[in-house]
């Protein structure tokens, strides 16, 4: 039997219920009376509350699969693992089990349910960090499997500090606010190139090259940062475990690209016949627009549209460079993307049925406003810029002020200004851009708590 995306998500969550856990809503994309993020990007977020010690009306082992967005990987996308919009598989433990529970669990789920090879799984844990001590407990657990399995441990556990193996809302423990839970955690790798032979270098190394993918990864959320920045033990110990559906699928299909999964591969299909190219020469921009037409639809259900703020603002950039790449390709017609997007996506999804005609409305109306503002762009230019001809054949150069202005009133990237035919001083922008963000930052310090993810 084929191991579709659906049927990883309900093996999942029955794996999980089997062992005592309840499963839990999928919350929506945008927070409801939530003003410390635009978007849900974990399956945790919503479950904070819970973390510090208040009781969940179901229980304390919960299950679910939750749709999660994260802005900061926009410019990631294109490679052969990022998404902007994923699925993330979770289950949590609120102050009953813990890691001798957790990690042999995940190792059963991940060999017995989804069938993966113990000799391709890489794993990293906590290597401490001030008074926090190196997680040797989640290492002889993992040492343990390992050899049970018939696997030399040795190079397949490797220890990390808090850049690799600390996680919380804000990110490394420097950076998280007075009152944020976090916690070491224990990844779990999938080697993408078993053909390569026996793993060489740093786990920096290894992972920055592209061979070892992330399935999984269990917080073990105990602490909380207090005032002083030290930290304190929470009045429970939390298991908080994350998984990237998209991500399971390669490993599952043995892929080495999960836009060329059975989730994305007739998405990809669609754009190649729409523009006549191949996926092979074109990755990075049929991986950019597969991906931001996703998470677009994605966002336009839960009743965002296109603006110069916020939420809207994230949404009309994720269209506009999905637009810029399907015009880069020769693409004209956005329409049957959504239709794919959405067979693709109904299963887990099925509003998205009933939503279609909204979705492709606000779809249409933005590239139509998109068209405008880059006419208008080109005109500001030529008036002020004058040139021989019509058009502006060759790049023009213009001030940092003149490209700042076309980001914040025409709502074009700097990528796009350029692709206009407009260069600039990239360090000026980059300057005017940090003024530009630090004034944002304190008129919206009341609103906005210190957030942040890692990949």
């Amino acid at each position: 039997m084929t191991m579709t995306a659906v049927k990883i998500i309900e093996k999942y969550i029955a794996f999980f219920e089997k062992r005592g856990h309840k499963r839990i809503a999928n919350a929506p994309l945008v927070p409801i009376n939530d003003p410390t993020t635009l978007f849900t990007s974990s399956g945790m977020q919503p479950l904070i509350p819970y973390l510090l010690g208040e009781p969940h009306p179901q229980g304390k082992r919960l299950v679910n699969v939750q749709n999660c967005f994260r802005a900061q990987d926009i410019e990631e996308v294109g490679d052969n693992r990022h998404t902007t919009f994923f699925r993330m598989l979770g289950n949590w433990s609120l102050g009953e089990y813990f890691k001798k529970e957790q990690i042999p669990w995940f190792f059963e789920f991940l060999t017995k349910e989804l069938g993966l090879d113990p000799k391709k799984l890489y794993v990293s844990v906590f290597e401490g960090y001030q008074n926090i001590p190196r997680d040797e407990e989640s290492a002889g657990i993992w040492n343990e499997l390992f050899q049970n399995a018939g696997i030399d441990p040795k190079g397949h556990i490797f220890y990390c500090g808090t850049s690799d193996n600390w996680w919380s809302r804000a990110g490394i423990p420097e950076q998280m606010p007075p009152g944020e839970p976090g916690g070491p955690d224990s990844e779990v790798y999938f080697d993408l190139q078993p053909e390569k032979g026996e793993m060489h270098g740093s786990f920096k190394e290894l992972s920055d090259s592209g061979r070892l993918l992330e399935i999984g990864n269990s917080v073990f959320m105990e602490y909380q940062k207090q005032k002083d920045g030290s930290f304190t033990k929470l009045p429970q110990k939390n298991v908080d475990f994350g998984g990237g559906l998209e991500r399971l699928l390669a490993a599952v299909e043995n892929q080495q690209d999960i836009f060329q999964t059975s989730l994305f591969s007739s998405i990809v299909a669609t754009i190649e016949l729409l523009t006549g190219k191949n996926y092979k020469d074109n990755e990075k921009s049929m991986r950019i627009i597969v991906d931001h037409f996703v998470a677009a639809t994605f966002i336009i259900t839960n009743a965002v549209t296109p603006s110069n703020k916020e939420q809207g603002y994230i949404l009309r950039r994720l269209i506009r460079r999905g637009l810029d790449n399907l015009y880069q390709l020769e693409g004209e017609e956005i329409k049957p993307i959504l239709e794919t997007i959405i067979e693709q996506y109904k299963q887990t999804d099925p509003y998205l049925v009933e939503k279609f005609e909204h979705i492709n409305k606000v779809l249409l109306e933005e590239e139509q406003k998109y068209k405008r503002a880059t006419n208008e762009a080109k005109k500001f230019i030529q008036k002020k810029y004058p040139r021989v001809g019509d058009e502006l054949k060759s790049s023009v150069e213009i001030s940092a002020d003149d490209a700042f202005l076309l980001y914040t009133t025409h709502g074009l990237s700097p990528t796009q200004i350029k692709n206009l035919g407009f260069t600039f001083n990239d360090q000026a922008f980059a300057q005017k851009m940090e003024e530009h963000q630090s004034l944002s930052r304190k008129g919206a310090s009341k609103k906005f708590a210190a957030q942040g993810q890692k990949t």
